[in-house]
C-alpha cells in the first residue's frame, strides 16, 4: 500500500517548484544568459522537479510491491505498465533524466538555450504526473 502521506509530501515539493520555474522564465533566452543567478535558480528547480518525481515513482513502485527498475528512466516506465501515468508521459519524463544528470554532476554541459525553450514543455509534462500521482493516490485506501 502505496504512504500517501509521503508521496503527498514529495509531490508538494515538486509543484511548488514547477510553479517556481513558471513565474523565473524569462521573457527570452537572452535574459537568462545574462543572469547567471536565474540560470542557476532554474537549473536547482529543475533538479528539484526531477529528483522528486523519480523518488515518487520509486516510493510507489516499491509500496505497491511492483518490481524496481534498473535506472531512473524505468522508474517512470514501471508506472506506466501499472497504469499511473501513460507510456507517453513517461517517456517524456524519463528524458528528463538525462537534463538532471548534467545539472547534477556539472553545470558546463548545460545548454541555456535549450533549458529555456524546453522548459514550458517540461512544466506541463510534470504537471500532468502531479495530476496522475494525485489522482492515484485519491484511489487509495483511507488510512494508507
Amino acid at each position: 500500500m502505496t504512504n500517501t502521506a509521503l508521496v503527498a509530501r514529495k509531490l508538494a515539493v515538486l509543484e511548488e517548484h514547477l510553479r517556481r520555474l513558471t513565474s523565473r522564465r524569462p521573457a527570452d533566452v537572452a535574459a537568462l544568459r545574462a543572469d547567471t543567478l536565474l540560470e542557476d535558480a532554474i537549473a536547482m528547480s529543475v533538479l528539484v522537479v526531477v529528483h522528486e518525481a523519480m523518488d515518487i515513482a520509486l516510493h510507489i513502485a516499491s509500496d505497491e510491491g511492483w518490481e524496481l527498475g534498473s535506472t531512473y528512466r524505468d522508474a517512470f516506465v514501471i508506472l506506466s505498465r501499472h497504469a499511473v501515468i501513460t507510456p507517453e508521459l513517461a517517456a517524456a519524463l524519463g528524458g528528463s533524466v538525462q537534463l538532471r544528470n548534467r545539472i547534477a554532476h556539472g553545470y558546463a554541459t548545460l545548454d541555456a538555450e535549450r533549458l529555456w525553450t524546453e522548459l514550458p514543455q517540461g512544466i506541463a509534462s510534470f504537471g500532468a504526473f502531479a495530476q496522475a500521482v494525485a489522482a492515484f493516490l485519491r484511489r487509495q485506501p483511507p488510512g494508507a
